[in-house]
């Protein structure tokens, strides 16, 4: 394990307070929140153990087999007695498998011989306290089963005769731009079912490397007992969701994306819990107050879910663990951290505006949140350099992705949220000849010079029912009848048109990195909708139809195909990893923007009927080649331009000193992509 970084500073907070003049009123807040974080970790570690050493309670809780006996603990307070019951027991208490309280703070373990559990064997905790019992989950479990009959979850114990042997062993996260492929296994294949880690290892990995890019980022991988929460409504922090199958098939998925290349991100929920209570952790041991805030503050009323009280020691363990575990079990190699904005604030960001830096400095700022999500970020770098943590959060929390040794809490990237809401805003609101071309530059590069940012056009938020996807909603229905090559549609013309556009406009002006939601790439139609009572418990939408791309008489393939082409361009050219972004001409009225970043100028004429044959502009001076063209036969345009050809500057006395101008024909709802080379 590597060496621990030098712990927090109380001073660090300057140069996050020189590079934003803002936050000076606010200094006091600052260096008051970075002595808690100091304070948390000194009374974690006692000065004695790293942080990492403190992350290791799964090494602890739980069951584990060691000494040629079974060992299982848990912490239950509130407790009066604990019995584990399941199939060895019949389901009934025995004295044999009563655990005992071994200390104080109320820690109870049991020894079991090796006979007396097997793998595969169900079990649960019968958990009494004053005035009443439950059944519980244990909260450590590493395995959870649903029963397709009865549908209950139980634990189950899990000692494979032959432990999954890693076959990519030296893989490590590469120092590119991250170009994140966001996916959810269960509605990854065709089939009118729950897909499998195994059916994803197979058939979707190998799409996702076609389509250039480099990191996968998996959703719903903490056991959740209701399939429609998206993996949202976590039950079990420590178990891979069973429902796609086993531990050893989400390691070969995982082994097999680093054997190809792919870096693994997990989608990792410590913003709430899920209310269920014999799935979950709500009222565990008796009490509300457990894991969560008593009272109201324990509650997230919008979602119907649990709070984490994250002041609690055994809660900072709990959930620090289960950072840790996710690195060492299964080796991911970085996280997406769920509903950050719902953490840091006791309101939740529910129906509130973020107008003023006083929003996050005030009363409703839950500074306990901000010292775990420091602490977490300080403990996943600990023990992996390497990986990569994302916030998401549409608060703009300051400080919130800039690096501990300035002062911030750690996280390496944001999400850019406000991108996907201004595409919506535009597509709904604003016909096509008013799309206010200036706004759009500044919402595309609206963001924090000192912390890292990834864009996206849509994520899996924009297609679920009741919103829509970008390309649904520009073509709609007429996508069911007119996708066919050779049938002539304007509303199927304009909406590829416009698909090719956003995304590519929304990669060039990225920050850092950039995001692609499975199955958008190649405009997959209509919204997500996991089998719920309302649609009679239907797999129809919660699916990905592959085949719609891989069908040669359909239009699908000229979006996958363009987006391929243009990962490829952004991974050629490390467009994400050149700071060199500007602009050089823009002209509202007429819907043209021109962009340069690193060797590439980028032009797009967003009109939807003007095509300018001879557009002149201002251009560093230089020979140019065209090396990507929405407007290109083989990406469903018309094909008004000629492949490959090359332009020149010219130099025009007249304009002021003097100034260089480069020509381009710019067909209505285009973009090109020219190379800069020298003369």
């Amino acid at each position: 394990m590597p060496t621990p970084k030098k712990p927090f500073q109380n001073d660090a907070a300057s140069s996050l307070l020189k590079k934003d003049p803002y936050l000076k009123p606010y200094e006091t807040i600052f260096h008051q929140r970075l002595s808690n974080i100091i304070a948390a970790e000194k009374r974690l570690t006692e000065g004695k153990i790293t942080l990492a050493d403190f992350a290791s309670g799964h090494e602890y809780f739980g069951l584990h087999f060691a000494g040629n006996q079974w060992i299982f603990r848990e912490w239950a307070p509130n407790a009066s007695q604990i019995f584990l019951i399941g199939d060895r027991t019949g389901w009934q208490e025995t004295r044999e498998y009563a655990l005992q309280r071994i200390s104080d703070p109320g820690v109870w373990e049991i020894h079991l011989p090796v006979d007396s559990l097997s793998h595969g064997d169900l079990y649960r905790l019968r958990i009494h306290w004053s005035g009443g019992e439950g059944d519980r989950i244990p909260a450590y479990s590493r395995r959870v089963v649903q029963d397709p009959q009865t549908l209950v979850f139980n634990a189950q114990v899990w000692k494979p005769d032959t432990p999954y042997r890693w076959r990519c062993s030296e893989f490590s996260y590469s120092n590119d731009a991250p170009l994140i492929y966001e996916a959810h296994i269960g509605m990854a294949q065709e089939e009118e079912k729950i897909g499998t880690y195994r059916e994803f290892t197979q058939n979707i990995i190998p799409r996702i490397v076609e389509a250039g890019y480099n990191t996968l980022q998996l959703m719903a991988i903490q056991e959740h007992p209701y399939y429609g929460s998206f993996g949202y409504q976590v039950s079990n922090f420590f178990a891979a969701s069973s429902r796609f199958g086993t531990p050893e098939d989400l390691k070969e998925l995982i082994d097999t994306a680093h054997a190809a290349g792919l870096s693994v991100f997990m989608d990792i929920i410590h913003s709430h819990a899920v209310s269920n209570e014999v799935e979950g952790l709500s009222r565990f041991d008796g009490t509300l107050y457990q894991y969560f805030h008593d009272g109201p503050r324990g509650r997230h009323e919008l979602w119907d879910s649990r709070c984490f009280d994250y002041s609690k020691h055994q809660v900072l363990h709990f959930l620090l663990s289960n950072c840790r575990f996710w690195l060492d079990e299964y080796r991911f190699d970085g996280f997406r951290f769920d509903g950050i904005t719902s953490m840091l604030y006791l309101h939740h960001g529910m129906s509130k505006a973020f107008t003023s830096y006083d929003d996050y400095f005030g009363d409703e700022v839950d500074d306990d949140a901000l010292t775990y999500l420091a602490l977490c970020n300080r403990l996943i770098h600990d023990i992996r350099p390497e990986a990569i943590t994302i916030a998401e959060d549409v608060s703009g929390m300051p400080g919130l992705a800039a690096p501990i040794k300035d002062g911030g809490f750690g996280f390496d990237y944001r999400f850019a949220m406000g991108i996907p809401d201004y595409w919506i805003k535009l597509i709904k609101e604003i016909k096509d000849e008013n799309w206010p071309i200036s706004r759009l530059w500044y919402e595309l590069t609206n963001r924090r010079t000192d912390e890292k940012t990834i864009s996206y056009s849509e994520s899996h938020d924009q297609a679920l029912v009741g919103d829509k996807s970008i390309i649904f909603r520009l073509i709609d229905a007429n996508m069911y009848d007119h996708m066919g090559i050779g049938d002539d549609n304007i509303f199927v013309e304009r909406g590829m048109a416009l698909h090719k556009m956003i995304r590519l406009i929304t990669l060039a002006t990225a920050d850092a990195g950039y995001l692609n939601f499975m199955g958008n790439e190649f405009g997959h139609p209509e919204w997500i909708d996991f089998p719920r009572n309302g649609n009679d418990w239907s797999y129809k939408y919660a699916r990905r139809q592959w085949s719609l791309m891989d069908d040669p008489n359909l239009k699908y393939q000229y979006l996958a195909r363009f987006d391929r082409d243009m990962i490829g361009t952004a991974k050629r050219y490390d467009i994400l990893k050149k700071a060199d972004l500007r602009l050089l001409y823009e002209h509202s009225e007429n819907k043209i923007i021109i962009l340069k970043r690193a060797s590439l100028l980028l032009a797009f004429n967003f009109h939807p009927d003007h095509s300018y044959a001879d557009y002149r502009f201002e251009a560093p001076p230089g020979k140019y080649k065209m090396i990507l063209n929405s407007d290109a036969a083989k990406y469903g345009g018309h094909q008004r331009l000629v492949a490959d050809q090359e332009h020149r500057t010219l130099f025009d006395e007249k304009i002021g000193r003097g100034q260089y101008l480069l020509s381009l024909y710019l067909p209505n709802r285009t973009a090109l992509v020219l190379e800069q080379r020298p003369h």
